[in-house]
């Protein structure tokens, strides 16, 4: 009975990790998506905020402004080792946003703040699969506000560092097994601070170098609800209908390096590397406000590895008025063989994009991206529970966004 409570709580906080690096997508300019993700050595503009606040200060006009959406389209697919038995998400479709604002106090100096979702997920397997003890559903809602500086120090460097304001909340829905054959739910709402700093080179008109350290984040639930329903009546005074709890995960930090090169004033490319740090990720220690001799509190490892993704792009600037991008990337799991749960289907991703600016008049771009995640089949097992079989995953997400400056 121990180790079901364990596991109980053990789910609720995993997700905050998916989209943070187990297939990290970063949906936060539809300019970077198109050409692979890739950020660190591009001054786009506003949202620069993000990608290296360090290039913000090489803003074009005085003013920038950029907001976008990226509807996405998830799924995961279980097949059960040594058996025909299949199970597949239906999954809501996320809508992660973004919005940036920026503009120039001086000549070297920009100012801005964006608001993005980088963290927005939903799983929702059938509530009676195979794993309905481990997941059910889970949904998690974050808003991350950084207010930015940006220092262009000369024609080829430019410093920049944001505050990371995050804030959100996490539900999650999961059957209890025999005997106590219930249902538990948990909530709980978080805010957070990290910061982001990013450095800009740009040793000639051709060549830009971008580096970008985005801080870990611990997110912390205090008083979180739990609720326990349908149990025993034999059971009911060890599984209360309502209670609290505490818990806490680091999302992990990220160093990006990223160069580009203009091999003619139509043909750019480039490349990236993002160094997730993971190994803080070592295990999840979750913290019963009320205890008893079968809801205790529990300590889970999940000893997760560092990942290097490698992104390479290109854009191909058609006319003044039309730029198409493309790009390519490698995302590596981060997770444990040895603790592979089914609400973060984190799996060796290969990743494809597209791009597409449309500039109708002087200072306006609309930016259409589209992005494929191929997760690659793998074997996978959950140890605690012996839970185990063959995952698959694939995901689809389009995107639409404007630019103005002026």
């Amino acid at each position: 009975m121990r180790k079901l409570t364990s596991l109980v709580l053990l789910m609720a906080f995993v997700v905050f990790e998916a989209m943070a690096g187990g297939y990290q997508v970063r949906l936060q300019g539809q300019k970077q998506t198109g050409i692979g993700l890739i950020g660190t050595p591009f001054a786009y503009g506003a949202s620069s905020i993000f990608y290296n606040p360090g290039s913000l200060s090489f803003m074009k006009d005085k003013y920038s402004f950029s907001a976008g959406v990226s509807p996405i389209f998830a799924t995961a697919v279980f097949r059960a080792a040594g058996s025909d038995y299949t199970a597949e998400t239906d999954n809501p479709t996320g809508t992660p946003f973004y919005f940036y604002g920026a503009g120039k106090i001086t000549d070297d100096m920009s100012v801005g703040v964006g608001v993005y979702t980088p963290f927005g997920s939903s799983v929702t397997w059938d509530p009676d699969w195979a794993g309905q003890y481990l997941i059910q559903d889970i949904s998690l809602q974050t808003i991350f506000i950084q207010p930015t500086v940006s220092y262009q120090i000369n024609d080829k460097i430019g410093l920049g560092a944001g505050l990371a304001i995050a804030t959100g909340g996490v539900e999650l829905n999961r059957s209890l097994p025999s005997p106590v054959n219930g249902h538990f739910n948990m909530s709980g709402n978080t805010t957070a601070i990290g910061f982001n700093v990013g450095l800009y080179l740009k040793p000639s008109e051709k060549f830009k170098v971008g580096v970008d350290y985005r801080s870990k984040i611990t997110m912390k639930i205090e008083n979180g609800d739990t609720k326990f329903t349908d149990i025993p009546s034999a059971l009911a005074e060890y599984f209360p209908a309502s209670g609290n709890f505490n818990a806490e995960l680091p999302l992990p930090a990220n160093l990006d390096v990223g160069l580009a090169y203009d091999f003619s004033d139509k043909f750019t490319l480039a490349a990236e590397i993002n160094y997730v740090f993971w190994s803080v990720y070592d295990s999840l220690i979750i913290d019963f406000k009320e205890n008893n001799e079968r809801l205790a509190d529990s300590r889970n490892p999940r000893e997760y590895q560092n990942s290097l993704i490698i992104r390479v792009g290109g854009e191909y600037r058609i006319s003044d008025k039309l730029h198409a991008r493309a790009g390519f990337y490698y995302d590596p799991t981060p997770t444990n063989e040895k603790y592979f749960t089914p609400e973060t289907v984190s799996l060796n991703t290969m990743a494809f994009t597209l791009g597409l600016s449309f500039m109708p008049v002087e200072g306006l771009s609309i930016d259409l991206s589209y992005l494929q995640l191929e997760g690659l089949e793998d074997d996978r097992t959950y140890e605690p529970d012996n839970f185990g079989g063959t995952y698959h995953t694939r995901t689809f997400i389009p995107g639409i966004g404007v630019s103005y400056s002026f």
